[in-house]
């Protein structure tokens, strides 16, 4: 690393990036003592997420084989997923989470792309020792924004690591995040930088910041309200290794939070239970906005009258 003047930083990805991603290595690339120099992008050809996505219902809308897989697969939780499809279908657009491919990204146009296939292991994946070779070379920090769940000697190659966001507080909730405190009607969520090591979302603490959800009606809007944060974030979290006496926070094992398995939201009740809130929110929304339409409309009138 060039003193405390400089930082070179790798992003590992998929073969594409959701929009907050693009805009957190917007605002990165912003900063003048920042080089993103290299991107190792997933060639494996299957996306690893962990976002609101609606893309096994599309597929499932492509044949019957599609539906039942996923079906078997999601369970009730395609319920949910099928929800999220009708609200895009009907205007609620969630931008953020577009895909936009990493060649297209104008951030990236002068950054060197590597792609890779790792080598997968259940849910663990582990790059291939050239590909940790060369961000060892070429990086002093790494942003994990692909891969899934990573492991092996990527993990400590570089100076600083691989950082990673999880979107909640690992002392409270780990694995699931968003639809584990959407369910349990938390008012507060936070999202949390992590270095990650050989554990699930029990990293050292680069950054933290929590935020009210009180206005927010559905879980796709706390997932929104979130990655807002994130784009920010990143940048005060690769600042903070500028300072050569910044150290990540240790969070003891007794502080961890405990663990939400992806096969809990599959289940009939906790999946029924965020389909529920998510239309009623919708509902709510929608009388909030036609309550405000009445109020202009009644401002326009005695407006007109006086």
């Amino acid at each position: 690393m060039a003193g405390t003047s400089s930082v070179t930083v790798g992003v590992l990805a998929e073969a594409s990036l959701f929009g907050w991603q693009v805009r957190a290595l917007e605002r990165l690339q912003r900063e003048p003592n920042v080089d993103v120099s290299l991107v190792v992008a997933n060639a494996s050809g299957s996306e690893t997420t962990a976002e609101p996505g609606d893309s096994r219902v599309r597929r499932a809308l492509e044949g019957a084989t599609g539906f039942v897989d996923d079906l078997r697969r999601e369970k009730a939780w395609m319920l949910v997923l099928a929800e999220r499809t009708a609200a895009r279908a009907l205007g609620d657009d969630q931008s953020l989470w577009h895909r936009h491919p990493v060649e297209s990204v104008d951030c990236l146009a002068d950054t060197a792309v590597l792609e890779c296939e790792p080598h997968t292991d259940g849910v663990w994946n582990e790059l291939p020792a050239g590909t940790v070779a060369e961000l060892a070379d070429q990086c002093d920090l790494v942003v994990r924004f692909g891969f899934g769940l990573v492991r092996g000697d990527v993990l400590t190659a570089p100076e600083h690591g691989v950082i990673s966001f999880h979107p909640a507080d690992v002392r409270r909730y780990r694995g699931m995040g968003p639809p584990a405190s959407f369910h349990d009607g938390r008012t507060r969520a936070g999202t949390t930088l992590q270095r990650l090591n050989e554990s699930i979302d029990a990293g050292e603490v680069v950054a933290y910041e929590e935020v009210s959800l009180r206005d927010c009606y559905t879980l796709w809007d706390v997932f929104d309200r979130l990655a807002t944060i994130q784009i920010r974030l990143l940048t005060e979290g690769v600042l903070s290794f500028r300072d050569p006496a910044f150290e990540p926070l240790t969070v003891p094992d007794d502080q961890l939070g405990e663990f939400y398995s992806r096969d809990l939201r599959r289940s009939p009740a906790f999946a029924g239970r965020v389909l529920a809130k998510n239309v009623s929110g919708r509902v709510r929304r929608l009388e909030s906005r036609l309550g405000t339409d009445d109020a202009r409309g009644r401002e326009r009138v005695r407006g007109f009258n006086d």
